[in-house]
């Protein structure tokens, strides 16, 4: 991390970080978004991740209000946020996808919920599909008893259904506010997940402390979704990373709980996989939970590093599961 900010100041600086890979078709947009927050006390951040578009060029030239920090390799979603992070300078760090565009109050509602909530970490953003009829996205991520993660009323029409801010189990990281007091305890994203359900692995290691995660349904991003991300990437590290979550976030009650649900949820997934093995996404998908099998033993050692630090109770623990 880099120096400490002026913790005096009267709003709390807030660092936006947006990590980008390829993304010159969809980058502009997201970038004037943020240009036009409501909220003053901002600090921009690009982290380009090895674009091999013109990605850099266009930033430089059209964005020269925002530091571009340019990576010579390709390295994945958590790498580029966790060097943004380093090089931030606020009290927390704002992190919006490429392919997303928040509402000009975004950084401010996410603000305005961990001041009325101290004892949260982070704070989730409702997302929405970029389209006509106002699909959600994401109102904050659960995690199920089934032994998966999940977004709160996925692929719903917002009615209005998720306008209550209330505590979730966590952010997803596609637009999400985090403090930097947390970050510097539990540690940034874990980069062997590389991206999807690194977020989910910060949200574990955030509630076994102790943070808590506030949902803010006036922070409000649209967001294109697999705009930056091709399909079969992505469901073959939701089938890897599903299974790594399991095997070193998931605590010892939930474990002899819900060990018969979590193993039928997996066993399900790769039957269905299966039925769809002329489809690339589902190939992938099953190749994702071989790896994660592969590698358990691995993540079963490093197990020790999530679950020593917990300041939380059974019951309290409990209460994260989602139906």
């Amino acid at each position: 991390m880099t120096d400490a900010p002026d913790r005096h100041c009267e709003s709390p600086r807030v660092s936006v970080i947006v990590p980008n890979w390829n993304g010159s078709a969809i980058i502009g947009d997201c970038l004037e978004s943020i240009r036009a927050q409501t909220y003053g006390n901002v600090d921009r951040i690009v982290v380009d991740d090895g674009s091999t578009d013109d990605s850099v060029d266009l930033i430089a030239r059209g964005f020269p209000d925002f530091r571009l920090i340019a990576l010579g390799e390709n390295r994945g979603f958590a790498h580029a946020v966790n060097v943004g992070m380093r090089a931030a300078l606020g009290d927390i760090f704002a992190l919006l996808n490429s392919d997303a565009r928040a509402d000009p109050r975004w950084v401010e509602e996410l603000v305005a919920a961990l001041s009325r909530h101290p004892d949260a970490g982070s704070a989730a953003s409702k997302i929405l599909l970029d389209g006509p009829d106002c699909r959600i996205h994401s109102a904050g991520d659960v995690f199920l008893r089934a032994g998966v993660p999940d977004s709160r009323g996925v692929w719903e029409v917002d009615r209005g259904q998720y306008d209550d801010e209330q505590f979730v189990f966590g952010a997803c990281g596609g637009a999400a506010g985090y403090r930097r007091t947390m970050i510097e305890e539990i540690g940034p994203f874990d980069e062997q997940f590389g991206m999807y359900c690194e977020d989910v692995d910060l949200a574990f290691r955030a509630q076994l402390r102790g943070y808590r995660c506030v949902y803010a349904p006036r922070a409000l991003v649209r967001h294109r979704l697999g705009a930056s991300t091709p399909s079969d990437v992505a469901s073959y590290l939701c089938g890897r990373n599903f299974v790594w979550l399991l095997a070193r976030d998931a605590p010892e009650e939930w474990w002899r709980r819900h060990w018969a649900k979590f193993l039928r949820t997996q066993l399900a997934l790769a039957i269905r996989a299966l039925r769809h093995a002329r489809e690339p996404a589902a190939r992938a998908r099953l190749r994702g939970q071989l790896h994660g099998l592969a590698t358990v033993p691995r993540l079963v050692g490093q197990r020790g590093s999530v679950q020593r630090p917990r300041r939380v109770t059974s019951e309290q623990l409990s209460g994260l599961l989602t139906q």
